[in-house]
Protein backbone atom coordinates (compact mmCIF):
# COMPACT_ATOMS: atom_id res chain seq x y z
CA UNK A 1 0.00 0.00 0.00
CA UNK A 2 1.29 3.10 -1.03
CA UNK A 3 1.13 6.67 1.12
CA UNK A 4 0.97 10.29 0.16
CA UNK A 5 1.58 13.53 1.58
CA UNK A 6 0.68 13.37 5.33
CA UNK A 7 0.21 9.36 5.44
CA UNK A 8 -2.66 9.37 3.35
CA UNK A 9 -3.40 6.05 1.63
CA UNK A 10 -4.67 5.96 -1.91
CA UNK A 11 -7.61 5.23 -1.78
CA UNK A 12 -9.77 6.94 1.07
CA UNK A 13 -12.57 5.38 3.12
CA UNK A 14 -16.03 6.37 2.41
CA UNK A 15 -16.70 8.88 5.17
CA UNK A 16 -14.17 10.54 4.01
CA UNK A 17 -15.07 10.61 0.40
CA UNK A 18 -18.50 12.12 1.70
CA UNK A 19 -16.94 15.13 3.25
CA UNK A 20 -15.81 15.96 0.39
CA UNK A 21 -18.56 15.69 -1.83
CA UNK A 22 -20.17 17.84 0.80
CA UNK A 23 -17.81 20.43 0.72
CA UNK A 24 -17.64 20.83 -3.22
CA UNK A 25 -21.07 21.01 -3.17
CA UNK A 26 -21.32 23.56 -0.51
CA UNK A 27 -18.39 25.74 -2.56
CA UNK A 28 -19.96 24.89 -6.33
CA UNK A 29 -23.74 25.43 -5.46
CA UNK A 30 -24.73 22.13 -7.27
CA UNK A 31 -27.73 21.59 -4.52
CA UNK A 32 -27.24 17.88 -3.96
CA UNK A 33 -29.60 17.28 -1.43
CA UNK A 34 -29.31 16.34 2.11
CA UNK A 35 -31.65 13.37 1.85
CA UNK A 36 -28.76 12.22 -1.24
CA UNK A 37 -26.18 12.44 1.43
CA UNK A 38 -27.84 10.55 3.88
CA UNK A 39 -28.36 7.67 2.29
CA UNK A 40 -24.55 6.97 1.98
CA UNK A 41 -24.04 7.31 5.74
CA UNK A 42 -23.51 3.45 5.66
CA UNK A 43 -21.73 2.78 2.39
CA UNK A 44 -19.15 -0.24 2.34
CA UNK A 45 -15.57 0.61 1.10
CA UNK A 46 -12.96 -1.97 -0.19
CA UNK A 47 -9.24 -2.45 -0.71
CA UNK A 48 -9.05 -4.97 -3.53
CA UNK A 49 -5.22 -6.54 -3.85
CA UNK A 50 -4.50 -6.95 -7.38
CA UNK A 51 -0.81 -7.41 -8.77
CA UNK A 52 0.69 -4.07 -10.14
CA UNK A 53 -2.54 -2.10 -9.30
CA UNK A 54 -4.38 -0.04 -6.33
CA UNK A 55 -7.43 -0.87 -5.94
CA UNK A 56 -10.24 0.74 -4.12
CA UNK A 57 -13.77 2.28 -3.77
CA UNK A 58 -14.53 5.49 -5.21
CA UNK A 59 -17.42 7.82 -4.65
CA UNK A 60 -18.71 9.33 -7.81
CA UNK A 61 -21.47 11.17 -8.42
CA UNK A 62 -24.02 11.27 -11.87
CA UNK A 63 -25.15 14.85 -12.81
CA UNK A 64 -27.58 15.48 -15.56
CA UNK A 65 -29.58 13.36 -17.54
CA UNK A 66 -28.28 11.82 -21.28
CA UNK A 67 -31.85 11.53 -22.46
CA UNK A 68 -32.45 7.80 -21.40
CA UNK A 69 -32.61 8.19 -17.86
CA UNK A 70 -28.80 8.10 -17.02
CA UNK A 71 -26.25 10.64 -16.48
CA UNK A 72 -24.66 12.78 -17.93
CA UNK A 73 -21.06 11.48 -18.31
CA UNK A 74 -19.76 14.75 -20.04
CA UNK A 75 -21.53 17.04 -17.96
CA UNK A 76 -20.28 14.88 -14.27
CA UNK A 77 -16.86 15.46 -15.54
CA UNK A 78 -17.30 19.22 -16.59
CA UNK A 79 -18.59 19.73 -12.94
CA UNK A 80 -15.66 18.01 -11.80
CA UNK A 81 -13.06 20.18 -13.64
CA UNK A 82 -14.94 23.34 -13.01
CA UNK A 83 -14.35 22.89 -9.08
CA UNK A 84 -10.66 22.14 -9.94
CA UNK A 85 -10.78 25.50 -12.13
CA UNK A 86 -12.15 27.46 -8.57
CA UNK A 87 -10.01 25.87 -6.37
CA UNK A 88 -6.68 25.57 -7.80
CA UNK A 89 -7.22 28.35 -10.68
CA UNK A 90 -3.71 29.08 -11.33
CA UNK A 91 -2.49 25.51 -11.07
CA UNK A 92 -4.57 24.01 -13.77
CA UNK A 93 -3.96 23.20 -17.65
CA UNK A 94 -6.83 22.53 -20.03
CA UNK A 95 -6.12 21.53 -24.05
CA UNK A 96 -7.78 23.37 -26.21
CA UNK A 97 -9.63 20.48 -28.20
CA UNK A 98 -11.54 19.21 -25.23
CA UNK A 99 -14.54 21.62 -25.02
CA UNK A 100 -17.24 20.08 -22.24
CA UNK A 101 -20.08 22.02 -23.40
CA UNK A 102 -20.06 20.49 -27.39
CA UNK A 103 -21.35 17.32 -27.64
CA UNK A 104 -18.81 16.94 -31.54
CA UNK A 105 -15.88 17.07 -29.33
CA UNK A 106 -16.41 14.93 -26.29
CA UNK A 107 -18.74 12.26 -25.71
CA UNK A 108 -18.99 8.81 -23.52
CA UNK A 109 -17.29 6.16 -25.43
CA UNK A 110 -20.58 4.05 -27.29
CA UNK A 111 -19.91 0.78 -25.60
CA UNK A 112 -18.87 2.19 -22.08
CA UNK A 113 -21.66 1.72 -19.86
CA UNK A 114 -24.04 4.91 -19.00
CA UNK A 115 -23.24 5.94 -15.62
CA UNK A 116 -26.17 6.55 -12.92
CA UNK A 117 -27.58 9.10 -11.61
CA UNK A 118 -26.76 10.67 -8.27
CA UNK A 119 -24.18 8.61 -5.86
CA UNK A 120 -23.07 5.39 -7.33
CA UNK A 121 -19.89 3.21 -5.77
CA UNK A 122 -17.35 1.79 -8.46
CA UNK A 123 -14.18 0.26 -7.61
CA UNK A 124 -11.29 1.19 -9.19
CA UNK A 125 -7.11 0.05 -10.27
CA UNK A 126 -5.15 2.37 -10.70
CA UNK A 127 -1.59 1.25 -12.26
CA UNK A 128 1.25 1.40 -10.06
CA UNK A 129 3.31 1.89 -13.06
CA UNK A 130 3.88 2.99 -16.49
CA UNK A 131 2.62 0.34 -18.63
CA UNK A 132 2.75 -0.54 -22.12
CA UNK A 133 -0.66 -0.97 -24.14
CA UNK A 134 -3.25 1.58 -26.21
CA UNK A 135 -6.79 2.88 -24.98
CA UNK A 136 -7.48 1.26 -28.32
CA UNK A 137 -6.25 -2.71 -27.28
CA UNK A 138 -7.76 -2.35 -23.68
CA UNK A 139 -11.14 -1.60 -25.34
CA UNK A 140 -10.97 -4.08 -27.28
CA UNK A 141 -9.77 -6.35 -24.44
CA UNK A 142 -11.61 -4.73 -21.67
CA UNK A 143 -14.15 -7.94 -20.33
CA UNK A 144 -16.21 -7.17 -18.03
CA UNK A 145 -13.70 -3.86 -16.72
CA UNK A 146 -14.07 -0.46 -18.44
CA UNK A 147 -12.62 2.20 -18.49
CA UNK A 148 -12.65 5.72 -16.46
CA UNK A 149 -14.70 8.67 -17.53
CA UNK A 150 -16.12 11.67 -15.03
CA UNK A 151 -15.24 9.12 -12.40
CA UNK A 152 -11.54 9.62 -13.14
CA UNK A 153 -11.91 13.33 -13.03
CA UNK A 154 -13.90 13.16 -9.53
CA UNK A 155 -11.44 11.15 -8.04
CA UNK A 156 -8.55 13.58 -8.70
CA UNK A 157 -10.06 17.13 -8.14
CA UNK A 158 -12.62 16.24 -5.24
CA UNK A 159 -12.12 12.96 -3.50
CA UNK A 160 -8.98 11.97 -3.85
CA UNK A 161 -7.02 15.54 -4.34
CA UNK A 162 -3.85 14.09 -2.84
CA UNK A 163 -3.20 11.96 -6.00
CA UNK A 164 -2.32 14.98 -7.81
CA UNK A 165 0.52 14.60 -5.38
CA UNK A 166 1.94 11.34 -6.16
CA UNK A 167 1.58 11.88 -9.99
CA UNK A 168 3.34 15.25 -9.86
CA UNK A 169 6.87 13.22 -7.92
CA UNK A 170 5.88 10.30 -10.29
CA UNK A 171 4.63 8.15 -7.58
CA UNK A 172 1.80 7.04 -10.14
CA UNK A 173 2.09 7.22 -13.54
CA UNK A 174 -0.10 10.03 -15.93
CA UNK A 175 -3.80 9.00 -16.34
CA UNK A 176 -5.73 7.41 -19.47
CA UNK A 177 -9.44 7.33 -19.00
CA UNK A 178 -10.54 4.81 -21.48
CA UNK A 179 -14.02 5.95 -21.21
CA UNK A 180 -14.08 9.35 -22.64
CA UNK A 181 -13.37 9.99 -26.27
CA UNK A 182 -12.30 13.41 -27.57
CA UNK A 183 -12.90 14.25 -31.31
CA UNK A 184 -9.49 17.47 -31.67
CA UNK A 185 -10.78 18.78 -34.47
CA UNK A 186 -14.96 18.31 -33.84
CA UNK A 187 -17.15 17.00 -36.78
CA UNK A 188 -17.40 13.82 -34.38
CA UNK A 189 -13.97 12.79 -35.58
CA UNK A 190 -13.14 10.96 -32.75
CA UNK A 191 -9.84 8.98 -32.04
CA UNK A 192 -8.47 10.95 -28.98
CA UNK A 193 -9.25 9.80 -24.96
CA UNK A 194 -8.43 12.02 -22.14
CA UNK A 195 -5.63 12.64 -20.41
CA UNK A 196 -4.70 13.21 -16.77
CA UNK A 197 -1.54 14.56 -15.05
CA UNK A 198 0.25 16.86 -12.53
CA UNK A 199 3.78 17.97 -13.78
CA UNK A 200 5.30 21.43 -12.10
CA UNK A 201 2.46 22.14 -9.49
CA UNK A 202 0.31 21.69 -12.54
CA UNK A 203 -2.83 19.76 -13.00
CA UNK A 204 -3.57 18.96 -16.60
CA UNK A 205 -6.47 17.96 -18.74
CA UNK A 206 -5.40 16.38 -21.96
CA UNK A 207 -5.63 14.08 -24.93
CA UNK A 208 -4.00 11.21 -26.61
CA UNK A 209 -4.73 9.29 -29.62
CA UNK A 210 -5.77 5.59 -28.66
CA UNK A 211 -4.37 4.00 -30.87
CA UNK A 212 -0.74 5.31 -29.28
CA UNK A 213 1.37 4.24 -26.38
CA UNK A 214 2.26 7.02 -24.65
CA UNK A 215 5.25 6.13 -22.31
CA UNK A 216 4.27 7.89 -19.02
CA UNK A 217 0.98 6.84 -19.03
CA UNK A 218 -1.31 4.05 -17.62
CA UNK A 219 -4.73 3.28 -18.15
CA UNK A 220 -6.56 2.78 -14.99
CA UNK A 221 -9.99 0.43 -14.66
CA UNK A 222 -12.68 -0.10 -12.83
CA UNK A 223 -16.32 -1.77 -11.62
CA UNK A 224 -19.01 0.20 -11.34
CA UNK A 225 -21.10 -1.32 -8.29
CA UNK A 226 -24.95 -2.66 -8.77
Amino acid sequence: MLFFGHSKRVFLPIENQIRSWRRANRKMGWDIRREEFGRLEHGSFNIVHVKSYECGTVLSYGFGDDGSGKADAVLSGNRAWQYALKKWRHRTWKCQYIDFGKPDRIRLYPEAPRRPKGFYTCDICIPKMVQKGTVAQFRKDRGNKTGLGPEGLQLLTITHPHLQEALNDRLLPCLAFADYDVAPHGFYDFYDAVQMFCSNDILGLGIGNIDRNYPLFAIPYMQIRD
